[in-house]
């Protein structure tokens, strides 16, 4: 198989994606907007696949399967194969009917296809990095954006290098009507920014793929591209203008809830970004990531063990899974609501996409999954809400962490239980981001076992 087909005339193969959009409905609107509550979108890993076609072979579906047949495809997708643009386009198209438009999004990368890399090359990832840039222009055409990049979006994957490169200068001139000229030199230097959103409020765009364990180019440094450096230096100058800090990314700090003992990024890189984190906890407001493509939080608690950061992850629009895996995600994104004149969160509507149905139904219906402090009764999303809700996940006569693990999986199939080991892998990664407070988690969950 050579190169992806058709991805010089992505455009071409974009346009089917416009035809046959079902009805949308507007999105719920049972609460008062108040003044002093604003809104803004985080959407996370796109992973568009231009190749995502119906045919009679579900082997030939769409490259991103590589090869298991996609046997349940449609015109929204398949839970074997990335995104087609259909299914990206239908997501916007129902997010700009809110009213009245939000504030701003953050969008934490990914936006290549789950490919082998030679399928791909720097030319196509630019390529479709543009794609979804002006498709998300398109949308909402006076909306800034703050972007990050993931670990798809460079060639080959994974190795995102610690000085300037084509696709970081690339990223930097799509993104240019969003961003500032400082914030723009740090992205061509290094993928990384800070940018003032509102007065008092920072954007902090970080490339955790310096940190990520794939990424040969950064293996034993100890702080790739000076970022460490420069993220401090950034949430000192913020603490001193008495501003509060967004920090986005793609893959995120902590541990993985799916896999025991492993770190999303390098464990070392992991010990130093939650130490910088506790530091400047009271300059920070919330934590936005993607890359697991499912729906989780964390709280950072000091060493003390006091709450002090709410951690949130965000569900992906691509519904991919691997063939071998039991569950996947339905096509999701959210939205946030918070306090304008202190940038504290209060709440997130979660929204998802029932794929087997708007596959069945030839119509895409995305609805509200939850409000988060509905589902949980809540006051809000705020570190002590969030440690609080993580606390009753252990309580053994609970249906809390049950509902919880439906939202990870954005309600992909409610006969899905996760228990014993699954369990503790999931609450010790809320609870518990540095090594030694997780570790001890794990071994206390295994004797109370």
């Amino acid at each position: 198989m050579g190169r992806i087909p058709g991805l010089g005339r992505v455009p071409g193969l974009l346009l089917c994606g416009l035809l046959l959009l079902g009805p949308l409905e507007a999105a719920p609107s049972g609460r008062v907007h108040l003044s002093s509550v604003g809104r803004f979108w985080h959407i996370t890993d796109l992973h568009l696949d231009p190749t995502y076609h119906l045919t009679e072979d579900p082997t030939k579906v769409c490259f991103s399967s590589k090869g298991a047949p996609a046997t349940n495809a449609g015109l929204y997708g398949d839970f074997l194969c990335d995104s087609p643009y259909r299914l990206i386009q239908s997501a916007f198209t129902q997010m700009s009917q809110e009213t009245p438009q939000l504030d701003f999004m953050l969008w934490t990368g990914d936006s290549p296809p789950h490919v082998p890399v030679g399928e791909l090359s720097t030319d196509a990832v630019i390529h479709v990095i543009s794609n979804m840039t002006q498709t998300i222009r398109d949308h909402f055409p006076s909306l800034p954006v703050y972007p990050a990049l993931g670990n798809h979006d460079y060639w080959p994957q994974d190795q995102s290098p610690t000085s300037t490169n084509t696709i970081y200068q690339a990223a930097a001139k799509l993104w240019e009507p969003w961003l500032q000229p400082e914030a723009l030199l740090t992205l061509r230097e290094g993928g990384f920014y800070s940018q003032l959103a509102r007065p008092g409020l920072r954007v902090v765009s970080l490339n955790t793929i310096l940190y990520y364990s794939p990424n040969k180019v950064t293996v034993n440094m100890t702080d790739p591209a000076g970022q460490f450096q420069w993220l401090q230096t950034t949430l000192e100058r913020a603490a001193q203008s008495l501003e509060k800090v967004f920090i986005i990314a793609h893959v995120p700090v902590g541990y993985l809830p799916f896999a025991r003992n492993i770190t999303a990024v390098r464990e070392a890189h992991n010990e130093r970004l939650v130490a910088i984190f506790r530091n400047y906890s009271d300059v920070i407001a919330g934590h936005f990531y993607g890359h697991t493509h499912r729906d989780s939080i964390m709280v950072l608690l000091d060493q003390n063990g006091r709450p002090v950061n709410s951690l949130f992850v965000a569900p992906a629009i691509t519904p991919i899974k691997h063939v071998l895996e039991p569950y996947s995600n339905n096509p999701a994104y959210r939205l946030f609501h918070y306090d304008t004149s202190n940038y504290t969160l209060l709440d997130i509507w979660q929204y998802y996409l029932n794929l087997t149905e708007a596959n069945e139904q030839q119509r895409s219906d995305w609805r509200l999954e939850y409000i988060m402090t509905e589902a949980f009764g809540l006051k809000d999303i705020q570190p002590q809400s969030l440690l609080q809700l993580a606390l009753s996940f252990r309580l053994p006569q609970t249906k809390t962490f049950d509902k919880y693990f439906s939202h990870y999986m954005v309600s992909y199939n409610s006969s899905i239980v996760c228990e014993a080991d699954c369990k503790l892998t999931q609450v010790c990664t809320v609870l518990y981001l540095d090594q030694e407070s997780y570790s001890k988690c794990v071994v206390k969950g295994r004797i109370l076992a």
